[in-house]
């Protein structure tokens, strides 16, 4: 079948394999006949992939976008931007002056701070740090 040539700790041995068969391989080493009992490869498992359907398209073939519907909350601070809360710097009942840092957004790798858009009260809290948000997300209601 098949010829090699090994060099083992400075020695050559010249390999043929003659035949295998299932688990037993007749090969001869510098002339010297072997019966070799191999170990059988472990099986392998097949795993089948699971593949996404296809995002749909309009007919022109454009991907669909879908936008979350706008809040009815009155007086919500928006998400200018996609990113990670990393610091919400009030709480439910605090006074707040327009241009007061209220939270602390990560985006694209930059601090930026959201500040009160308004004077008023802190009425609820939409968001917890850690959480990531979508641009245009209510964060805080300032009533």
């Amino acid at each position: 079948m098949k010829s090699f040539k090994y060099t083992i700790n400075g020695n050559v041995y010249k390999v043929h394999i003659n035949s295998i068969v299932d688990d037993v391989a007749e090969v001869e080493v510098n002339g010297t006949p072997y019966s070799v009992k191999m170990e059988k490869p472990a099986k392998k498992q097949i795993v089948a992939l699971k593949r996404p359907a296809q995002a749909p398209t309009t007919a022109a073939g454009d991907p669909v976008v879908s936008r979350p519907a706008a809040s009815s909350v009155a007086g919500a601070v928006k998400s200018p931007l996609p990113g990670v809360i990393l610091s919400i710097d009030c709480k439910v009942g605090d006074v707040v002056k327009r241009g007061q840092k209220i939270l602390v957004l990560e985006a694209m790798k930059m601090e930026n701070n959201i500040n009160a858009d308004r004077d008023g009260k802190i009425v609820e809290i939409k968001v917890n740090k850690g959480d990531s948000v979508l641009e245009g997300a209510d964060l805080v209601v300032i009533g």
